[in-house]
């Protein structure tokens, strides 16, 4: 059985008579279930059992309750989902080519794919296509309530059976799809019959199409297709080529100026030098090219130093339009070449790491509206022309701003907030959420004394069997995380902790450690500033730049195998950072799953009592 098809449009319709639907980015499936099969077929009718075991696996535990009501059929998308309106299209297209049963079970396991019904084709060996869809959607939505599966989609559903709702408000949805980076949506005719294998205007979709700029780089002779290109790190990359969307006019206008300008040439391909520069519009990026690209045109008011890959990426962001990125080309640190545009396009590729640990904390960030060319500033209170978007949190008479969304760390960002430091308790609780262990050395030349300090710590730990966290400052040293039920400790308790560890390790080591607060007694002592460590302090965010002269650092999470003689500190930049990211799985992952206060409470019950 070929799907229904539904047809692309640059609009949707309004009336009454259509419903709207989450258009997500996977392969559509067909779900058919029998007494003793199971089937999942893609639209080209080919089986998927073996690409997508896990979906199998979950029907077959429910077959038992669906005895009544096979032969079954669903219409649904098979996704790997990154939040309850976006899918991620890279990681699905991998696992749908892998061919490998092991690999394949794997994946299965550690990242399952969902599959997300839409609609409902046959019960009980019956036929119900030629029902009106609003029928269908109800019965589908019944079938899913009886068998307790989930109603809504979320990526946090433990089961990966999922009802796709609809809404009667377009405009509602689309705004929730554009700020969760959505592929579109779909509007489907309430009255519309299934008709398989039909590309239908019954069923009209609209794509969620971002625009960038980008210049061209050559003419392929043979297929008409111009290539893209834009600046990374100094260095011309290829993003994509376009043909679609030109005008006749256009398209010959382009060909004069590449013909008047052109570099090389041969049978096949003209290159050009970066001059022209166009706008395109796109889908996203899929292996770092355009998808489905088109041409918007051309953009003689923008500068060739402005089609950078930081732009590009971030013409990718789902954020509200009230973020505009102001002066992506200033420079922000003096000893690397550091633009702004650079540092928001961090902050948006690591904001799935970095917005857990700050997402419900009132923020205080150090802002450096000049980068390190001038002074820098506090900022507690959330500043009157703040958007509306940015979350609020008042205490001790300040109004904080809560930083739980991509737009408001962007926001901030585009603010020149290089500094992200968080209280050890979530909002409207005064006890703390984590302990942390700050060790910090002298200088950074003394950095080999807070790797010694972790290391003795890490031996403490071990015996006691607790689960710990390593993370660079991002300046001159290293903290220790605990993560911690919440309101599970006092701040009166913990100290109990934090001080009996610091002062062990002062005593065992004195001409290393200390735990004296003035600075002009510690010689070239590192300081255990457990101190700290206390109601209204705070602590570098995960993954925060740190605004120093010497370099663009980050407090970078550690596995705690990489603590040891040959760390480096320097080497920890943006770049190297989001490299790890793509190789190694982040070392603080499993740090709110890992809550240790059942392990120290005893441990602080036994050091008062001794």
């Amino acid at each position: 059985m070929k799907p229904m098809l539904p047809t692309l449009q640059s609009s949707l319709p309004y009336q009454n008579e259509w419903i709207y639907e989450t258009k997500y980015d996977g392969f559509r499936g067909i779900l058919s279930i029998t007494s003793t099969t199971i089937s999942l077929t893609s639209r080209n009718e080919k089986s998927l059992n073996h690409s997508f075991p896990e979906i199998i696996e979950t029907v077959e535990a429910i077959l038992p309750s669906l005895s009544s009501l096979v032969p079954l059929t669903i219409d649904g998308e098979i996704v790997q989902l990154r939040n309850n309106h976006a899918s991620d299209f890279e990681t699905i297209q991998i696992r749908g080519r892998l061919r490998s049963t092991e690999k394949i079970r794997i994946l299965s396991k550690e990242a399952p794919c969902s599959f997300l019904a839409f609609d409902l084709l046959e019960v009980r060996g019956s036929l119900i296509t030629n029902q009106p869809l609003e029928n269908r959607k109800h019965q589908l939505r019944d079938l899913f309530e009886s068998l307790q599966l989930p109603l809504t989609v979320r990526k946090s559903n433990d089961n990966i059976l999922q009802y796709v709702p609809y809404s009667t408000n377009y405009s509602e949805l689309w705004e929730e799809i554009s700020l969760k980076g959505g592929e579109g949506i779909i509007a489907k005719h309430k009255n519309s019959k299934w008709e398989s294998g039909h590309r239908s205007k019954q069923w009209i979709k609209v794509k969620n199409y971002k625009r960038a700029h980008c210049f061209i780089t050559g003419y392929d002779k043979e297929n008409g297709y111009f290539h893209l290109g834009v600046f990374r790190n100094g260095v011309i990359i290829q993003v994509g080529v376009v043909s679609h969307g030109m005008s006749s006019d256009e398209r010959s206008a382009l060909l004069t100026i590449i013909s008047e300008n052109k570099g090389k040439e041969n049978d096949f391909f003209i290159e050009i030098a970066p001059a022209i520069i166009v706008e395109i519009q796109f889908l996203s990026l899929y292996k770092e090219q355009l998808r489905e690209p088109s041409f918007s045109g051309f953009r003689f008011d923008k500068q060739i130093e402005e089609c950078s890959w930081d732009m590009l990426l971030l013409s990718t962001a789902p954020i509200h339009k009230e973020v505009v990125i102001t002066h992506p080309d200033k420079p922000l640190f003096k000893t690397v070449d550091v633009k702004k545009e650079k540092y928001l396009s961090y902050l948006f590729q690591i904001s799935d790491y970095m917005l857990p640990f700050i997402n419900d904390r009132l923020l205080t960030v150090i802002r450096f509206p000049h980068g390190m060319f001038g002074e820098a500033f506090y900022q507690k209170n959330c500043p009157d022309y703040a958007p509306d978007f940015i979350k609020r949190a008042h205490s001790e008479d300040i109004e904080y701003i809560v930083c739980d969304s991509l737009s408001s760390l962007l926001w901030l960002g585009n603010q020149l907030a290089f500094e992200f430091h968080i209280p050890f308790q979530t909002i409207n609780s005064k006890n703390p959420i984590e302990i942390v262990f700050d060790l910090d050395p002298p200088s950074r030349e003394y950095f080999h004394l807070a790797v010694k300090a972790a290391q003795e710590m890490k031996k403490i730990f071990d015996q006691f069997q607790l689960k710990t966290f390593p993370k660079l400052s991002g300046n001159k040293g290293l903290q220790i995380h605990i993560p911690l039920t919440k309101n599970s400790l006092t701040y009166d308790q913990t100290r109990v902790f934090t001080q009996f560890i610091a002062e062990y390790l002062v005593t065992t080591f004195p001409d290393d450690f200390t735990v004296e607060r003035m600075k002009k007694n510690r010689g070239n002592r590192l300081y255990l500033d457990y101190i700290q460590h206390a109601e209204g302090k705070t602590i570098i965010a995960p993954y925060s730049l740190r605004g120093k002269n010497d370099g663009a650092f980050i407090a970078a999470p550690l596995h705690w195998e990489e603590v040891n003689d040959e760390l480096n500190i320097e080497q920890f930049t943006m770049d190297y950072v989001l490299d790890r990211i793509k190789t190694l799985e982040c070392p603080f992952k499993e740090y709110y799953t890992s809550p240790q206060d059942s392990m120290i409470e005893p441990i602080i019950r036994k050091i008062l009592t001794e």
